[in-house]
């Protein structure tokens, strides 16, 4: 490094990536800094640098630098930064030390983690250093990829199998093996290892009955609710089966289930009915619950639940990696708990790009209109959350409403103060019906009217 390249950087400031210590005395503080660098991103710490960010430099014997590599011994796994001399004039030297982002995270100094915050170093607590430490281990064993034990052909479906790699080929994503054997697809598929089936074929592929003996965690849960919380059910039921049927399932019960925003389209007498959520939305939202999912739960699952004024869709497990609900709506790398299985969503076209599918989420839905997706972790599963924009009209007060009733709640909603004429000509029902269900909903709190006679108008009531 030059003294121009070493101004280059300095002008840069303090940040993840960068920190200035003004001598070596402050080599423990440093180690700190470096700690949570491997535990981070990498990044650099360049000592004779004050923290206003001058250059002033220090004069660097070679017990200098022995005393810095013996603090830098203390950080465990070993590490081996890069260790620069930059002179700086009067036989003063800039000492730079450089380290990755570390491979075998968590990193430590003296017994305790440290993380990188903006160009601060703070402790790391138990709970992420435990978290980091799970990371580690999941990279080089996964649930995933162990054996599962005494599975064989006759215990997957072969037409899903062939179905999968039919799509991937059509899409260009697998070479054709010119073979249908189900196990060859597998194996193909990266599924198998030593002539033995892994976790992750019998979550993509496996029999019904099998998975239910063996892995009750290849469950789907969907319900959905009269209100706004878990007291009442309207439906509740449970699936088990491979992972690509049970996102056959859950989109069909949102196909059947969810509300539509409907809207009027002024002088035509009909109500246009749309998708309350984008479908490809939802899609995307149930594909990452299927891949992200941690499947080492044993009571775990992906659930689909539908309130009336949100829709969640939850996945057993939680984020990793150090992503967060704010940096999933940023440009990111795809780092799925899964790779196999996710890996085969890709080839069969279920995710399109890896790394975009929440990007896609919010795109979709602003769009559409809506609010961004919202995403937290919340008892042990991520939650990812749509909510509507559009009015919803109730299914009950005090008593179920009837699809008119709603279809007069829905016009008022669109068009906010409308004459009962008005109200009769747009959903073409007869007057005197649509004269007693306004009386019924103002009777149930949910309209209002002004004035009298012909000059009467009615509104929604505010909440």
């Amino acid at each position: 490094m030059t003294h121009e390249q070493l101004q280059a950087i300095v002008a840069a400031g303090e940040s993840e990536t960068l920190e200035f210590k003004k001598t070596t005395g402050q080599r423990s503080e440093a180690m700190h800094d470096l700690c949570a660098m491997l535990n981070h991103r990498g990044g650099r710490v360049l000592f004779g640098v004050d923290p206003q960010g001058q250059i002033v430099g220090q004069q660097v014997s070679d017990r200098t630098i022995e005393e810095l590599a013996q603090e830098i011994q203390q950080i465990e796994p070993p590490v081996f930064p890069t260790v620069e001399r930059v002179d700086v004039g009067s036989g003063r030297q800039v000492l730079s030390v450089t380290v990755p982002s570390g491979a075998n995270r968590p990193y430590s100094y003296k017994g305790q983690a440290y993380k990188r915050v903006g160009n601060t170093s703070p402790k790391m607590s138990r709970d992420e250093y435990n978290r980091m430490l799970i990371e580690r281990v999941h990279g080089e064993r996964r649930w995933e990829t162990e054996p599962a034990d005494r599975w064989g052909a006759d215990d997957l479906e072969k037409a899903e199998i062939t179905r999968t790699v039919d799509e991937a080929i059509r899409r260009g994503r697998l070479e054709d093996p010119g073979t249908r054997d189900p196990l060859a697809l597998v194996r193909g598929l990266g599924l198998m290892r030593d002539d033995v089936l892994l976790r992750a074929a019998a979550v993509l592929f496996g029999k019904r009955r099998r998975l239910e003996a063996e892995f009750p965690q290849c469950l789907l849960r969907v319900a959905k609710f009269r209100g706004t919380d878990k007291t009442e059910f309207l439906d509740n039921r449970q699936f088990s089966g491979h992972a690509f049927d049970l996102l056959v399932k859950a989109e069909r019960f949102l196909r059947e289930n969810l509300p539509v925003a409907g809207r009027v389209v002024p002088n035509l007498f009909e109500r246009i009915d749309d998708p309350l959520y984008p479908p490809v939305a939802l899609r995307e939202a149930l594909a990452n619950a299927f891949c992200h999912r941690d499947y080492s739960i044993g009571g775990g699952s992906v659930g689909v639940a539908i309130y009336q004024d949100r829709l969640e869709i939850t996945s057993s497990g939680t984020l990793h990696f150090g992503l967060t609900a704010e940096k999933l709506f940023e440009p990111h790398e795809s780092l799925p708990w899964n790779p196999l299985i996710a890996r085969v969503f890709y080839r069969r076209g279920i995710i399109e790009t890896w790394g975009r599918g929440t990007l896609k989420m919010a795109e979709l839905t602003e769009k559409a209109g809506l609010p961004r997706p919202e995403i937290e972790e919340q008892a042990g599963c991520v939650v990812v959350r749509f909510r509507p924009s559009k009015y919803i009209p109730p299914q009950q007060v005090k008593q179920d409403l009837t699809e008119r009733q709603r279809a007069i709640l829905e016009v008022l909603a669109e068009r906010r103060v409308l004459a009962r004429k008005e109200i009769v000509a747009a959903l073409n029902e007869p007057e005197l019906a649509i004269r007693d269900d306004l009386e019924r909903l103002r009777a149930l709190g949910l309209v209002d009217t002004m004035g009298h006679g012909r000059g009467a108008v009615w509104s929604l009531r505010e909440a």
